[in-house]
């Protein structure tokens, strides 16, 4: 299974991307931003989820999320959103955008590992 981690820190990527190794997926993805995240799934068609940062620069997660849900080709693959902004609002529109699930930082590997395994059904 093929993840991309999508945030504009460097730190928070290596977070995520070592606790789904620990997890048992070992081929994880890594962009800045929403223009990078976005070229590479034009070039890795085989993507099977996508985790988000929602503020970054370039094309921060919110667009980024739309752009992939405009896609037919991706109107099913798993979305998830792991962001500061943890305001009601921010959720929804998170969720309205076509987000399958939703983090707020900080987070524990728990927490990931209950939300993937929710969209991953």
């Amino acid at each position: 299974m093929k993840l991309l981690v999508v945030d504009d820190s460097s730190t928070m990527r290596r977070i995520i991307k070592n606790t789904l190794q620990r997890l048992g997926y070992d081929d994880v993805l890594e962009a800045e931003h929403g223009v990078e995240a976005w070229q590479i799934m034009e070039r890795t068609p085989d993507i099977n989820v996508l985790i988000t940062d929602w503020n970054m620069p370039e094309m921060n997660g919110l667009d980024l999320v739309r752009k992939v849900r405009a896609e037919k080709k991706y109107e099913n693959m798993p979305i998830i959103m792991v962001t500061t902004e943890g305001g009601k609002a921010e959720v929804i529109t998170a969720l309205k955008a076509g987000v399958n699930n939703y983090i707020v930082k900080p987070f524990t590997p728990q927490v990931l590992k209950e939300k993937l395994e929710d969209v991953l059904g």
